[in-house]
């Protein structure tokens, strides 16, 4: 198995198990599916973001906020950048800068949409999710 197809299956792993609220067992593979995505460093916006959602369910909070910053530094307006970006913030408690990125989401998404980029295709469930989150709220 190549690094990016153990990184791709842990990943999986630890999102299947956290939709199921199998929480302890998304907790014991988040470790691991970290260290694989890490692995492959240099990280793109897509692995960044991978990586903070598996931060995110392994309660690391702050982790998952240093990769949606440096995303958001590469790109201002990337859509998963700007998602992961309020899920951090919600996990750290922080309902201005969570509604802050969430209506930063919207206003983005006709532009970065048109911009065509793999990973909003590869992640458009969670984006048409945090989408609708974001127009709710």
């Amino acid at each position: 198995m190549s690094p990016e197809e153990r990184a791709d299956r842990l990943f999986n792993r630890v999102m299947t198990y956290a939709s199921n609220g199998k929480n302890d067992s998304a907790a014991f593979f988040a470790p691991m599916a970290m260290t694989a995505i890490e692995s492959l460093a240099p990280l793109g916006a897509h692995g960044r973001y991978d990586l903070g959602l598996v931060a995110l369910v392994a309660g690391d909070a702050a982790k998952a906020a240093a990769q949606s910053d440096t995303i958001l530094k590469q790109r201002p307006t990337h859509l998963l950048g700007l998602s992961l970006a309020a899920r951090a913030a919600d996990a750290r408690g922080d309902k201005a800068a969570a509604k802050g990125f969430r209506d930063r989401l919207v206003a983005a998404e006709k532009s970065e949409r048109a911009a065509g980029l793999q990973e909003y295709s590869d992640h458009d469930a969670d984006l048409r999710a945090a989408l609708d989150e974001a127009r709710k709220r």
